[in-house]
């Protein structure tokens, strides 16, 4: 893929975006991890040059264990705002409008921050951000599966806890190793709970994980899901049904899931049917931002300016928010893409 500056650079930075893929601890920018690190000396370095190095992944396992040091500086409710309300203002920077931010709470409890203390963290930091920024953040807990049923059993009891706000329950984690039909359970008592369900799937193994996250775990969104373009079945049930695939080209390189963006399965994806959304995942720890990100899919689908606007607006419609939330951020970016360039 080509080297130079996106066609849609400009088109692209002004565009009212949805963020539905993006992890809280993994959005910390290398400015906020510092800080933490001079906090909490250990693992993680605090020298940005030194970051940048410790951020080169080997594979997705040592990528793992890299986020799970950076998880670690998180230790008190204040580091838990600062985060917070730090990427809602990066997200504000990319005119993202509305994001719903996967946090990972079992991770902050065992590193010592009370649930409920967690919660009023996260809240007051969204209630200031949509103040001071507009942006608009809603929750999705996040099970680490790299802890197992047990994590999961944890993240279930936190429902009872939860802010209005939490709209899903994820999974997360390495896949290998990792089956997904032991969480049924804990999905159930979420979506009985009133979540929605969208875990991870298919991304470092085969599209047998997106059948069980689809049939055991009732996927309403699959995170990633790079796999499934090597079942063609699997393809015409996702188009059928219109469960989307939150696409995040960069981070699939990083982790050595896609070996090039040449070789990245989005446009198989699209080319069969199949609805697609764009994230960033863990943006500062791939050296990405949403907006890059919408950047190399226009390329790599061959997108005009319409086609990236289109981009947009799947990212709204395939989100949680509420029926006005939803309207409201169509219209803005329909405002956006029939002004005249001019006006932009």
């Amino acid at each position: 893929m080509s080297e130079h500056p996106s066609r849609h650079a400009a088109f692209v930075a002004g565009l009212p975006k949805a963020e539905l893929h993006v992890h809280h601890v993994g959005s910390a920018s290398p400015r906020i991890v510092a800080e933490l690190a001079e906090r909490h000396p250990g693992t993680v370095p605090s020298d940005l040059d030194a970051l940048r190095e410790f951020y080169t992944f080997r594979d997705f396992a040592h990528f793992v264990e890299v986020y799970l040091a950076v998880v670690d500086l998180v230790r008190t409710p204040e580091d838990v705002r600062m985060l917070t309300y730090e990427i809602a203002a990066d997200m504000a920077g990319q005119n993202i409008r509305y994001a719903e931010l996967t946090c990972t709470p079992y991770t902050n409890v065992k590193a010592g921050v009370p649930i409920q203390a967690f919660v009023e963290a996260i809240e007051d930091a969204r209630t200031a951000a949509e103040r001071d920024h507009g942006v608009v953040l809603r929750w999705v807990y996040d099970v680490p599966g790299e802890f197992g049923v047990e994590a999961a059993a944890e993240t279930v009891t936190y429902l009872d806890k939860s802010p209005s706000t939490l709209v899903g329950f994820g999974l997360g984690g390495p896949e290998i190793g990792v089956p997904r039909p032991q969480f049924q359970p804990f999905f159930d008592a979420a979506r009985a709970a009133g979540l929605h369900s969208v875990p991870h799937a298919g991304e470092t193994t085969g599209p047998q994980t997106v059948w069980d996250a689809i049939r055991l775990l009732g996927a309403e969104r699959i995170g990633h899901g790079t796999s499934s373009v090597q079942d063609p079945d699997l393809l015409a049930h996702l188009a059928a049904t219109g469960i989307p695939l939150e696409v995040c080209p960069t981070s699939n390189l990083a982790t050595r899931a896609v070996a090039s963006y040449e070789e990245h399965p989005v446009r198989a994806m699209v080319e069969a049917g199949v609805t697609i959304t764009i994230g960033s995942d863990d943006p500062p720890m791939f050296g990405t931002w949403l907006t890059k990100e919408y950047e190399i899919a226009a390329e790599l689908l061959d997108l005009d300016e319409a086609g990236v606007a289109d981009l947009a607006r799947s990212g709204v419609r395939c989100s949680f928010a509420d029926d006005a939330t939803k309207a409201r951020l169509l219209a803005e970016i329909d405002a956006y893409a029939d002004a005249p360039r001019s006006s932009r």
